[in-house]
């Protein structure tokens, strides 16, 4: 099925635009779309120097940056020169700090001014920039600044008081806590952010960076182990650059917002760094979702282009379904928008088409991970869609489906993979390397880096299958990844978390499909002698889970079992219980452990 789009052309003749596919992808390359950015004036490439400096040296500093929106729905102008001397002003408080050239600054903010200029001058000054999720709970927290070795962090009074002060020392590698916003009572051990940049001069200049210098570690859950941190270099912006271009269709001073919590890739990669590179303008929500908010700032900004992900589509369907014959729930003007896309999870058909009826354009799908650091696939500005799909590979991206194995993955003999050539067969998705963006390791462990790739291919872990016309289609995670609303959980994570309470002696973690967030995280666990499986434990479970890894991420179902299925090695099951948690055919039961 195709779906013919509604394209609000914005110029013709713009180098960034995608007017015909495969021309264009016949004759792009990668040193093309380094051209156009600047680099630095004396050679090397500066992330934050691309986002912010490049658009002053052209004359372009009145350009409005940030239009930060408040709760009470008050707004906040930043310009490009305001944004380049808040960048940095940071990047010589971590100098005045003696925060060395690579050692990572972590964030732990929500959507506030500070961020912008923690993550520009992290990156301006050449160190590494490691975004964390403002909802996650003190073991998320405490794990990841300990994967990282965490130097710096930049957080908020409230923040540290409820995630990290009772962990601060387990962290002896943490030297400095900044606090950004108000401060009513000054923890020990931490600054006040406002104070060092009221002493810092305006003024820094962006030290010599090889285009292969670490910029950004972002973490990602597995399935087993601990989260992995995915390691990015500056030139990856050359593909945050040319993707925004070609998949988002955003251009100079367009109007963007992208919902994505800056915490995770999305928000980072294309919340902030991406859109600054074109000088768009960027529509910075500082208040929480709700229904008649979202649609009063589409239109009150004037937004042009928005990026958002599958579950808040979903939640706007809710409120205002296709075929009610009432449109949009308010006197809303959205005229001003010209493309819409999603990320974070397969995007339904239906979405697609209800974007087109109620909000007058179609929402285009894309997908990429972590690990690619940019968006690999999607559908285009200048193209039909295709309800379901993926989309197709963007330019310099090439991408394939692999035969499977015995075990859902691409099947590898003597070293080898085998290329599906027969559209409509699911396999594994894989990719050629060698984008900027892709991740060069995940930090101290090269094993876990060196499994993802076969016989030149980097192997995604996601299954999908490719129509005749080139069109990819997403099937699912070959492994047990839980994607909900657009953030991805590691069971692993959630069942170490639940084990921690006296009254578990194991646990098992699953996604169970929902219609509004994709999947909710379930766990199955076993108690205790002397524990009761009543209703006051489900309770207590559900909140100390909650307290310890964050509502993003800890259950929202227990059940408990006292036979949870376990392979002969004793590990739990998974797949078993998602089977008969979804009424599907057990499969192989060769490696259980006992009965059934």
């Amino acid at each position: 099925m195709t779906y013919s789009i509604i394209t609000k052309q914005r110029h013709p003749d713009d180098a960034w635009r995608l007017p015909d596919y495969e021309q264009t992808r016949a004759t792009f390359t990668w040193d093309k779309a380094r051209s156009w950015l600047s680099g630095l004036p004396g050679g090397g490439m500066n992330i934050g120097f691309e986002a912010v400096d490049r658009h002053i040296e052209a004359g372009h500093g009145d350009w409005e940056a940030l239009r930060c929106v408040a709760a009470d729905d008050s707004v906040t102008h930043i310009s490009y020169a305001e944004l380049a001397a808040d960048a940095s002003r940071f990047a010589n408080v971590l100098v005045g700090l003696g925060a060395g050239p690579q050692e990572r600054v972590f964030t732990l903010l929500g959507r506030r001014r500070e961020l912008y200029t923690a993550v520009l001058g992290t990156l301006r000054a050449r160190r590494v920039l490691c975004p964390l999720f403002s909802a996650f709970g003190p073991e998320p927290v405490r794990q990841r600044l300990a994967l990282g070795d965490a130097r710096v962090l930049v957080t908020t009074e409230a923040l540290y008081r409820r995630k990290v002060e009772e962990i601060r020392h387990l962290l002896p590698g943490l030297a400095h806590v900044l606090l950004a916003g108000p401060v009513t009572d000054l923890p020990p051990g931490t600054l006040v952010l406002d104070h060092l940049m009221a002493q810092a001069p305006p003024v820094f200049a962006v030290p010599p960076t090889g285009p292969q210098d670490m910029a950004l570690l972002h973490f990602t859950s597995g399935t087993t182990g601990t989260p992995k941190g995915a390691v990015h270099v500056h030139e990856a912006v050359v593909a945050h650059h040319a993707t925004a271009a070609f998949a988002l269709d955003l251009g100079p001073r367009d109007v963007y917002w992208c919902t994505a919590d800056p915490g995770w890739v999305t928000g980072t990669s294309y919340g902030i760094i991406a859109p600054l590179t074109h000088g768009a303008t960027l529509v910075v929500d500082e208040g929480e979702f709700d229904v008649h908010r979202w649609y009063r700032i589409l239109d009150a900004q004037h937004v042009a282009v928005w990026y958002t992900a599958p579950t808040a589509i979903r939640m706007l369907m809710r409120a205002t379904p296709r075929g009610s014959g009432s449109g949009l729930p308010g006197p809303y003007d959205l005229s001003a928008l010209r493309f819409v896309a999603s990320v974070g999870e397969p995007l339904n058909p239906e979405a697609v088409v209800w974007g087109q009826e109620v909000l007058g354009l179609p929402v285009h799908d894309n997908w990429w991970q972590t690990e690619t650091g940019a968006i690999m696939i999607a559908n285009y500005a200048s193209s039909d869609i295709r309800p379901g799909s993926m989309g197709r590979p963007l330019p310099g991206v090439h991408a394939a489906i692999l035969e499977r194995g015995h075990d859902g993955r691409a099947a590898v003999t003597d070293g080898h993979v085998r290329p599906v050539t027969q559209p409509g067969v699911e396999g594994e998705l894989a990719l050629r390397p060698g984008w900027p963006s892709m991740f060069r390791g995940y930090l101290n462990d090269r094993a876990r880096y060196d499994a993802c790739f076969a016989d030149g291919w980097y192997l995604t872990g996601d299954l999908a299958k490719r129509d005749e016309d080139g069109w990819f289609w997403f099937v699912g995670r070959a492994d047990d990844v839980i994607k909900s609303a657009g953030h991805l959980i590691g069971p692993f994570e959630v069942e170490s978390a639940l084990m921690e309470h006296p009254a578990v002696a194991e646990a098992g973690v699953i996604g169970r499909p929902d219609p509004v967030a994709g999947a909710v995280v379930k766990a199955f666990v076993s108690l205790r002698p002397g524990y009761e499986p009543e209703a006051g434990l489900k309770r207590a479970l559900l909140a100390f889970a909650r307290k310890r890894l964050g509502p993003a991420v800890a259950p929202r179902e227990i059940e408990f079992d006292q036979n949870l299925p376990r392979t002969r090695s004793g590990k739990v099951m998974r797949r078993l219980l998602r089977a008969r948690e979804l009424g599907l055919p057990e499969g192989d039961l060769s490696t259980l452990e006992g009965p059934v």
